[in-house]
């Protein structure tokens, strides 16, 4: 790996689990409906309006409660009752309010890196809502700035470095998305390592660079970060 001063972190399962807030609550959503449809067409048809809602609501819980009402109204002919669309409402408050779960290495790699590179964090989602997660999860001193953006593409990664004043030589991104925090960053020439989680949304996947690909590199959990930088406590 090259030498590297600043590296950034997505958030969501990447320093934190997150995506089993919405697969529980999915699987709620489906059991709501159930008298309507089946499980697999329920899924389906929330995931069609997710994406469609995406270049209005953008990421994040506030942006699936949304779809998920919609759908529901859609799904029941306009027969969801206020009582169940309560039932979404509350579901979604309690993913906004639900602990903070650090994967394993998180904090020790944190603690290690520290003293070595400028550290941010760059993840989508609903701005209250990942600052308030990063404040609970007790990270936030590692990281210089948090960087809450609606999409992640090369032209977003370009203008944060520019704002930062980064070259790309210089930056390294981490993260578990394939297709937002690793093909885009190496587009522009910088390096990325690649933390695959065992839960990631169907959108965020996207097919692997080929394992010489310049910039790319790839480790089965994120306490092996400090290991790959040659980097030791």
């Amino acid at each position: 790996m090259g030498p590297v001063k600043v590296i950034a972190f997505d958030a969501d399962d990447t320093l934190w689990h997150n995506e089993h807030l919405f697969r529980q609550v999915q699987a709620e959503f489906k059991a709501l409906l159930a008298q309507y449809h089946s499980p697999d067409w329920i899924a389906a048809r929330l995931y069609e309006t997710e994406i469609k809602n995406l270049p209005h609501y953008g990421y994040g819980v506030k942006a699936f409660a949304l779809s998920m009402i919609e759908t529901a109204v859609e799904l029941t002919e306009g027969r969801i009752t206020g009582t169940d669309i309560q039932h979404i409402l509350n579901a979604a408050r309690t993913m906004l309010t639900a602990d903070v779960r650090l994967l394993d290495g998180v904090t020790d790699t944190l603690e290690t890196l520290f003293p070595y590179y400028l550290m941010l964090v760059i993840t989508k989602g609903d701005l209250l809502d990942q600052h308030a997660k990063l404040a609970r999860s007790g990270l936030a001193p590692y990281f210089a700035h948090i960087e809450v953006v609606s999409e992640k593409n090369a032209e977003t990664y370009d203008a944060l470095l520019q704002r930062h004043g980064v070259a790309a030589k210089d930056f390294l991104m981490v993260g578990n998305s394939m297709r937002s925090d690793i093909l885009p960053v190496l587009e522009l020439g910088a390096q990325a390592v690649y933390v695959p989680h065992s839960l990631t949304w169907e959108h965020e996947e996207a097919a692997a660079p080929l394992p010489d690909t310049p910039g790319f590199h790839q480790i089965a959990r994120i306490a092996e970060l400090a290991g790959l930088l040659r980097i030791s406590n």
